[in-house]
C-alpha cells in the first residue's frame, strides 16, 4: 500500500492539468483515511498501451487513464521514436474529434513536437480521422497523430499514431515507441515548444475535393437520411454529397451537432441496438430510399435499407460486398483484403473478377499493409475505398460511393438488397452474425479461452468442426494473436477472440447456403438464420458466456 500511494503522489506532483491532479489527491486522501484502494489500484494498475487503435482508456488520472501526463509521455516517446529512425527534423499532423480533452491533448502534443525540434501542424477544427490520415501523406509528414476515442462510451478518449506512410502503427514500430514512452522521466522535464501551426480550411477542401472525384457521372436521385451520431463527420459528409451532385440529405436534427456526451445514445456505436433508432424513424416518416451514418469520427459508415418488414441494418459484411462489387465492376484493379472475421464472400468476388485477395488480423492497421490494396474492409463497418489518398478506414468515401450504387440501382428500378440478391445467387448466400459479451473482469475473457482451447467442441450448429486453427501460434500468412478459427463443414466458419478496444469476448459467426433459384435467395436467407442460432447457442456454452 505505501508503495501504490508513493507513486499516486509522485503522479500527482508531475501532473500539469488541476483537474485531474485534485481528482488523484482527493482518491489518496480518501486511502489514507481507510477507505478501500480498489480505485487507486486500478488507476496505477500497469500503463495504458498501444493497442488495436493505439491508446485508448477512460479519462481520469492515474497511468492506467487517458490524461494529458499519458499524451505528453506519448507524444514524448512519438518524438524519440521519430528522432532515431532518422525523421527528427520532419513534421508531425495532428488531429482531433469533439470528445472531452481532445483538443487539449492535441495542443499538448503539439507543444512537445515543436520542443523536440520537429514542425507541428494541427486541423482546423475537430474533424474526421480520415482528413488526418490524408493529410500525412498531403503534407509529406513523418506521422500523424489522431485524438479520438472512436465510438467508445463518452468518458473515454484515444491517441492513434501513424506513420508517414499514411497507416497506424504495426509491429514492431509500436512496441519500438512504447520502450520510448516508458524512458520519460517526469513529464515536467518533458520539453515543450511552441502550439505549431493551424492548418487552413484548404487541407479539408482538398480531402474533400479527392473523395468527391471518386464517383463518376451517373444518376443521383436518391433521397438520403443521414446521422452523425453527434460526432464530426456532418459537415464533411453534407459537402462531398453536394459536390458529388446530390441533393442534401435528411439529417437526424438531435444527432446533428458534436456533443462528447451523446446524449441520444447508450453507446455512440451505429452498430449498437438503438443508436440508429432516430434515423430509421425520420426514414419511415420520409420514406426514403437509404440510411447512412457515420461513427463519431466518421472513420465507420453504416447502412440501412427499407424492407417488406421495416427498415433493416445491413450488416458490415453486406456493405463490404457492395462497395467491392461495385469497384470490381468498374475495373479497379489491385488487391481486395478484408480481416479473418469478415465473410470469406470476399475472396469469391475477387477471384471471379481475376484479382488478388488477402486476409489479415483484425484492425484496420494490418489491412492498411496489404501490398497492392485496392480495397479493404473490416465487418466492423470500417472500409477503405480509396488507399491512395487515405490509407486507413474511411466513412466518409464509403458513404459516398454507397450512394452512387444506391442511386444507380434505383435509377434502374432496383435496390442495394436485390444487388446482394444477386451475389447470393452468384456465390452462395453468406450470412454472418456476431456474439458479443461484455464483462467487467478481463479474467471472464482469459477462462473462456482457456476453456475452448482445453475442450474444444467437435461440433457447432449441427456442423462438424473439420479443423481448428488456433491463432494465437502464428502462421506464414498472419502474425500471432489470441484467437480460435473453427473451419466447419459446409464452408461455415466461427472465430473467437477478445476485442482489442472494449472488455469484450466477441465471436464471429458464418454460414454459406447454396440459393436454389427456383426457391429463391428469401428461403435462403431463412435457412440461414435457423443455422447461426443454431451456432450462436453452440458457441455460447462452449464457451461458457
Amino acid at each position: 500500500m505505501s508503495d501504490l500511494l508513493a507513486a499516486a503522489r509522485a503522479w500527482a506532483a508531475d501532473d500539469p492539468d488541476p483537474q485531474t491532479r485534485a481528482e488523484l489527491e482527493a482518491v489518496i486522501a480518501r486511502v489514507e483515511a481507510g477507505a478501500e484502494s480498489t480505485d487507486l489500484a486500478d488507476r496505477f494498475d500497469g500503463t495504458l498501451e498501444f493497442g488495436t487503435a493505439g491508446l485508448r482508456g477512460e479519462l481520469g488520472a492515474g497511468p492506467n487513464r487517458m490524461n494529458r501526463v499519458v499524451v505528453t509521455r506519448a507524444a514524448a516517446g512519438l518524438a524519440a521514436y521519430l528522432r532515431d529512425t532518422g525523421h527528427g527534423s520532419g513534421s508531425v499532423v495532428i488531429g482531433y474529434d469533439a470528445r472531452h480533452n481532445s483538443d487539449v491533448f492535441a495542443r499538448d502534443t503539439a507543444e512537445v513536437m515543436t520542443g523536440a525540434g520537429l514542425t507541428a501542424y494541427l486541423l482546423p477544427r475537430p474533424l474526421p480521422t480520415p482528413v488526418l490520415a490524408f493529410a500525412i501523406r498531403e503534407l509529406g509528414c513523418a506521422a500523424g497523430v489522431m485524438v479520438t476515442a472512436s465510438h467508445n462510451p463518452p468518458r473515454d478518449n484515444g491517441y492513434k499514431v501513424y506513420l508517414g506512410d499514411g497507416s497506424q502503427i504495426v509491429p514492431p514500430a509500436d512496441t519500438e515507441i512504447a520502450a520510448r514512452i516508458a524512458a520519460v522521466g517526469r513529464v515536467g522535464d518533458v520539453p515543450r515548444g511552441g502550439a505549431g501551426t493551424v492548418l487552413g480550411e484548404e487541407i479539408v477542401d482538398r480531402y474533400l475535393d479527392t473523395t468527391a472525384t471518386l464517383v463518376g457521372d451517373g444518376p443521383r436521385d436518391l433521397d438520403i437520411v443521414y446521422t452523425p451520431l453527434h460526432g464530426v463527420g456532418g459537415t464533411s459528409v453534407e459537402r462531398v454529397l453536394e459536390a458529388a451532385g446530390f441533393a442534401a440529405p435528411a439529417v437526424v436534427e438531435q444527432q446533428e451537432q458534436p456533443d462528447p456526451e451523446f446524449p441520444t445514445v447508450a453507446f455512440p456505436n451505429p452498430e449498437e441496438p438503438g443508436a440508429m433508432d432516430l434515423a430509421l424513424e425520420l426514414a419511415e416518416r420520409r420514406g426514403a430510399d437509404l440510411v447512412v451514418a457515420n461513427d463519431p469520427d466518421a472513420d465507420r459508415c453504416a447502412a440501412a435499407v427499407p424492407g417488406p418488414q421495416g427498415w433493416r441494418m445491413l450488416r458490415g459484411d453486406e456493405v463490404g460486398a457492395l462497395l467491392a462489387h461495385a469497384l470490381l465492376a468498374r475495373g479497379k484493379r489491385g488487391t481486395y483484403a478484408c480481416s479473418i472475421v469478415s465473410s470469406s464472400l470476399l475472396w469469391k468476388l475477387a477471384a471471379a473478377a481475376g484479382q488478388p485477395y488477402a486476409e489479415t488480423l483484425t484492425g484496420f492497421k494490418w489491412i492498411s499493409k496489404v501490398e497492392d490494396l485496392a480495397f479493404g474492409y473490416e465487418e466492423a463497418l470500417g472500409y477503405c475505398v480509396d488507399p491512395e489518398h487515405v490509407k486507413d478506414k474511411d466513412g466518409v468515401s464509403a458513404l459516398l460511393l454507397l450512394c452512387e450504387l444506391a442511386a444507380a440501382a434505383k435509377a434502374d428500378g432496383r435496390t442495394l438488397v436485390d444487388i446482394l440478391d444477386d451475389i447470393a445467387l452468384a456465390h452462395g448466400l453468406h450470412a454472418t452474425d456476431q456474439l458479443s459479451a461484455r464483462v467487467t473482469d478481463l479474467g471472464e475473457i482469459a477462462a473462456a479461452m482457456d476453456r475452448l482451447r482445453t475442450t474444444p467442441p467437435s461440433e457447432l450448429g449441427g456442423l462438424a468442426v473439420e479443423r481448428v486453427d488456433d491463432l494465437s501460434t502464428g502462421s506464414a500468412d498472419l502474425p500471432p494473436t489470441d484467437g480460435l478459427r473453427y473451419r466447419l463443414a459446409d464452408g461455415a466458419r466461427v472465430i473467437v477472440r477478445p476485442s482489442g478496444t472494449e472488455p469484450k469476448l466477441k465471436c464471429y459467426l458464418e454460414v454459406v447456403v447454396p440459393v436454389d433459384p427456383d426457391a429463391g435467395v428469401d428461403a435462403a436467407r431463412i435457412a440461414a438464420a435457423g443455422r447461426l442460432d443454431a451456432l450462436r447457442d453452440d458457441v455460447k456454452a462452449a464457451a461458457g458466456i
